[in-house]
This record gives C-alpha cells, sequence and structure tokens, in this order.
C-alpha cells in the first residue's frame, strides 16, 4: 500500500501566525489554489481511498487534491489536529515560555495544560495506521494537520519515539511511504511549485 499523507491548504489563522488545534477554520483563497496545484502534480495517482480530519480546512482540501466529491471522504476523528487548548487561536509569538519550548522541543519540554499529550497524538495516529494497514488499498491519500501528521510520518518512519517533529509539513505537502506487511519505507515528498 503506498500511503500519501498531505498537510491541508493554508488558512487565514496560519498566514497569521495563530494555533488553530481544533478550531474549524476554512481554507483560505491561496489554500484553495494550493490544494488545485497538488491536485495536479497527483493527477495520474488512482487513490482507492481517501481519508481527512473531519476539520474543514483538511476535508475540502482532500476533496479538491483527490478530484473526489466530500461526500464520497472517508473522515476520522483520530485525525483531527492536536488539542492545542486554552492556546488555540493564540500567536505563535504571545503563547508564552512553556508553550513554545514545548512545541519547539516536545521530546525534552513538559506539555503545558490543556494541550493533548504526545503520548495522545502517538496512540491516536497508530490506532489509525494500524487500522489502515488492515485495508486492501493500492494508493490511499490521508489529508491531516500539520500537528498530527509528526506523529503519522513517526509511525511510518519506525521511530523509537514515535515523532518526525522537523521538518514539519508546509501546507499542501505531500509524503508518501509505502506499507507491506507491516513494514514501512519513504517513498518521495511532492512540494508546491513556487
Amino acid at each position: 500500500m503506498n500511503i500519501y499523507l498531505i498537510r491541508h491548504g493554508q488558512t487565514r489563522l496560519n498566514k497569521a501566525k495563530q494555533m488553530q488545534g481544533r478550531l474549524d477554520e476554512p481554507l483560505s483563497v491561496n489554500g484553495k489554489r494550493q490544494a488545485e496545484q497538488m491536485h495536479e502534480q497527483l493527477a495520474d495517482i488512482p487513490f482507492d481511498a481517501v481519508y481527512a480530519s473531519p476539520l474543514r480546512r483538511a476535508h475540502l482540501t482532500a476533496s479538491i487534491v483527490s478530484g473526489w466529491k466530500q461526500d464520497d471522504i472517508i473522515l476520522d476523528e483520530r485525525l483531527l489536529e492536536v488539542s492545542f487548548g486554552k492556546y488555540e487561536g493564540k500567536n505563535y509569538y504571545t503563547m508564552g515560555l512553556g508553550m513554545t519550548l514545548y512545541w519547539a522541543v516536545p521530546e525534552i519540554f513538559p506539555v503545558p495544560d490543556t494541550v493533548e499529550t504526545l503520548d495522545e497524538m502517538r496512540a491516536r495516529s497508530r490506532s489509525f495506521l494500524q487500522d489502515l494497514e488492515k485495508q486492501d488499498y493500492e494508493n490511499v491519500l490521508i489529508a491531516a494537520h500539520g500537528g498530527i501528521l509528526r506523529t503519522m510520518n513517526g509511525y511510518l518512519l519506525d521511530r523509537k519515539n514515535g515523532l518526525l517533529w522537523r521538518p514539519k509539513m508546509g501546507n499542501c505537502e505531500v509524503r508518501v511511504y509505502s506499507s507491506v506487511d507491516g513494514s514501512h519505507r519513504f517513498l518521495r515528498d511532492y512540494k508546491l511549485k513556487e
């Protein structure tokens, strides 16, 4: 199975450098344009299934990129963005030292109160991907969010800590992995052309 992970297109809050988390922010005009550009790059890939987070920005990205109707996309709560609790909607530069340090290097600094833990993120990613790997798909597209994709990439790279924190995925960036009998391999990435 080839697993295509994509981060949603840009939103107004992305551009304003604000933490989105579970806020259901729609794609901006630029975010829709990004998704259309990625659709052109992936147009020759026949997807057997398309999954997305229920949040509008990921759901619409999945539809535009795959060419599938939104009603045909499988929504899964495990693909939701990380819950940032009281930090949702806050500017990156005004979150305070604790959240800034944690989000920069979560392997070292403690998770702030009200924020979803790394263990919870890893458990959601593992649960979703292990269920997916039981399916008989050749190519599957999964549209999600920058935070949760860090643990999904970590799982598919078989990282001991279950993370690939850096470099983070850009808006509408795609990373492709193969999964065969529980063995994973990075295949390639697709980035937006400037």
